[in-house]
Parts: structure tokens; C-alpha cells; sequence
């Protein structure tokens, strides 16, 4: 009998340090999971470095190997959704460059899902090679979007995940512009199961988000999956609202008992201030999802892509 494909879909942004160590560690891998035949699949998304030339070199020299070179940087988000398209799996397994996850781990994800399970995440159980400010960030991150969102999304579980091709068709259903990939994932549900794995250093390179991304991708996925944030304004302006009316009244009734005296130019400023920032605060949170239905309005696709290469094709690029 033909063994299920496993597709391992691998986006690169600038990633040339990384690759000489990732596809023997990656190959040895999953080549040692006899029960299933694989490919993969790797996503070029607009590297300025050598990364696609390299993984160009590596696609020529194993049939398994293909590359996808998207027309510029989309993010990763749109990256790893080309990658889903792309994938002829029976199974689909998200994976990041820097083998920060373990690609030893990919067998127990396959001996998850072989027991009947749709969808099985790894959940990271110890991120010492993290930084500290990474580690609580993201914890907080976890703790607030799960708070705030009607999509709860696993607490240390990231893209690397093993997905069937029910589960892969379900988030071609998704039309929308502005992913947020690991709110997809949770969206769909399934029938799912959790395997713990450690995380490691990155091989090579340095970690493509800064602390301006990642505050904004947090922001994506805060708004992407609820309209708590709205309401929270609401009720806010209404606790506001209440406050004044019950110090009008402290004021009136000081007024009728101990006279007028002169009002503070310090506590009138302050209360200007407090409202003013308040009221911004709450027109940032309108604008971003204003924003949203805005992108989404124009119905752009998500990704361009420039160039293949697959085995099919081993002395041509397709354009």
C-alpha cells in the first residue's frame, strides 16, 4: 500500500546561516518515520540574503525538496499559508527554520495522529533558551488573548503542529487577508491531541522579530478572534459616566453646606487629561478594526508568487 504523504512546510526569510544544519537534522528525521513518505516544502519570502540560491542547490539535489519564492516579504503568516496551499500532504506539518523545535519530535506528532486524532499540537513545557522579556511577554500575551477573545488559544503552542488534510481544506475556507495563524488553527477545532517537547536555541541567525513586531502581531491576534476590546469601551465610558454623576452630586451638596471656593487649576487639568486620554485611547481601538475592514475590503490576495521549483521540473524554474 502507498504511505500517507507528510508534508513539512518551512517558511525562509533570510535563513542562509541556518540551512546547511537543517535539511541533514530535518531529512534524518523523518526519514526515520517508516510509516509515512514526505515532502518538502519551503517558502522563499522575499529573503535578501543567499537563502533562496541555497535552497535552490539543496531542491536540485533531492526530489523531495520544493521551493516556492513568493514576489517579496508578505510575513510569515501569508508565508506559511502559501505553504499550506502549496502542500500535497495527507498530513501537513508547519515547521520553522531556526530548529528551534525539534524536528525529533515530528514522529511523535505522526504516532498521535495514527491513534485517530486530527490535529496535535506541541506545546513548548520549558523555554529556558528564550529570553526573559520573550518568556513573560509571551505568557502575558497567552493570558489576555484568551481573556479577551471567544477563540482560546493553547498557552505555549506555536505554528508547529501536525494537521490532516480535512483540517488543511477547513483553513483554505478562510478568505481573510489579515491572518493569524495560530487563532486559525484554534478556530477549526477537530479532534485534538498535545505532545510536549522542549524548546531549543536557534541554530544559526538571528530571530527575525523585534519587539515592534511582535507588539503587533499581538495586536493582530487580540483583534482578529473577538470584539471584546470594543464593548470593554463601553463599559468603561459608562463606569466614567457614573463617577461624575456621584461627584456632581459631592460637589453640589459641598456647595449648599460650606459655600463656593475657588476651583483647582491642577485637579481641572488633570481630569481634562485623564478623559481626553481615555477617549484616544478608545478611538485607537475603533481604528483598529476599522483598519481591518478596511484591508479586507479590498479583497487583495495574500501572497504573490514569483517562482517554483519542483521535482517535476528539476532544470526549470516555474514561473
Amino acid at each position: 500500500m502507498k504511505k500517507p504523504l507528510l508534508s513539512l512546510v518551512v517558511p525562509f526569510y533570510n535563513e542562509e546561516e541556518s540551512i546547511e544544519q537543517f535539511f541533514p537534522r530535518v531529512g534524518s528525521a523523518l526519514r526515520s518515520i517508516e510509516s509515512v513518505d514526505y515532502e518538502i516544502v519551503c517558502i522563499n519570502d522575499g529573503s535578501k540574503d543567499a537563502t533562496l540560491l541555497k535552497l535552490f542547490e539543496v531542491a536540485r539535489s533531492d526530489p523531495k525538496v520544493h521551493v516556492v519564492d513568493l514576489s517579496r516579504n508578505f510575513g510569515k503568516e501569508a508565508a506559511l499559508t502559501a505553504g499550506l496551499n502549496e502542500a500535497l500532504g495527507d498530513i501537513v506539518v508547519p515547521f520553522d527554520a531556526d530548529l528551534q523545535d525539534p524536528p525529533e519530535v515530528i514522529a511523535e506528532l505522526v504516532a498521535k495522529w495514527q491513534e485517530g486524532y486530527d490535529v496535535v499540537v506541541a506545546k513548548r513545557i520549558d523555554r529556558a533558551s528564550d529570553t526573559f522579556l520573550k518568556r513573560s511577554s509571551a505568557a502575558a500575551f497567552y493570558r489576555l488573548h484568551n481573556k479577551l477573545s471567544d477563540v482560546k488559544i493553547p498557552e505555549n503552542v506555536g505554528d508547529f503542529r501536525l494537521i490532516t488534510r480535512e483540517v488543511v481544506e477547513a483553513l483554505k475556507l478562510m478568505p481573510e487577508s489579515r491572518r493569524f495563524m495560530k487563532g486559525l488553527f484554534a478556530w477549526v477545532g477537530y479532534r485534538t491531541a498535545t505532545v510536549t517537547y522542549t524548546r531549543e536555541s536557534r541554530v544559526a541567525g538571528k530571530t527575525k522579530f523585534s519587539a515592534w513586531k511582535l507588539w503587533n502581531f499581538a495586536l493582530e491576534g487580540l483583534t482578529s478572534f473577538g470584539t471584546l476590546p470594543l464593548r470593554v469601551w463601553l463599559y468603561l465610558g459608562l463606569a466614567v459616566a457614573m463617577l461624575s454623576l456621584v461627584y456632581a452630586g459631592i460637589l453640589v451638596a459641598r456647595t449648599l453646606i460650606l459655600g463656593i471656593d475657588v476651583p483647582g487649576y491642577a485637579s481641572l487639568i488633570t481630569a481634562i487629561l485623564f478623559l481626553g486620554g481615555i477617549q484616544l485611547i478608545g478611538i485607537g481601538i475603533i481604528g483598529e478594526y476599522i483598519g481591518r475592514i478596511y484591508v479586507e475590503s479590498k479583497q487583495r490576495p495574500i501572497y504573490l508568487i514569483r517562482q517554483k521549483f519542483r521535482s517535476s521540473t528539476p532544470d526549470k524554474l516555474d514561473a
